[in-house]
């Protein structure tokens, strides 16, 4: 691991559950935190996780990252397994707005090489 080559930093330090104790759209949450946050948190110790209650909102998760910036995902009425699919996307996320890319990439200059083709290409001998 020289020069940090071989390194990675989680860009994600901190997860946030909130839900509400009565709402019937937290029930899914209430479930997820009941099975499989401890299991989670147990496989990710550098993430710090806080459970807290909300009453009378909807059940959100909020994702706060190195880069200060966090990101919130409301999962009302969803599963378990459907919630679990939103933690791993704010788990993986870097904080970073996505960037729409209004215009295809079109290069001015060709390439060194050709345009490749698989009609053109000759097959290796051995």
């Amino acid at each position: 691991l020289k020069n940090g080559v071989g390194a990675f930093i989680p860009q994600c330090r901190r997860l946030v559950f909130h839900y509400c104790e009565r709402s019937g759209s937290s029930r899914g949450m209430i479930e997820y935190l009941k099975k499989d946050l401890i299991r989670f948190a147990k496989e990710h110790p550098h993430l710090e996780v806080i459970v807290t209650p909300r009453p009378s909102k909807h059940p959100v998760i909020r994702g706060l990252y190195l880069n200060g910036k966090d990101k919130v995902i409301c999962v009302r009425n969803m599963e378990p397994r459907d919630i679990a699919g939103k933690v791993d996307l704010l788990k993986e996320s870097a904080g970073n707005r996505m960037k729409v890319f209004k215009k295809p990439v079109i290069s001015t200059t060709e390439s060194v090489r050709g345009i490749w083709s698989p009609f053109h290409s000759t097959p290796h001998k051995i």
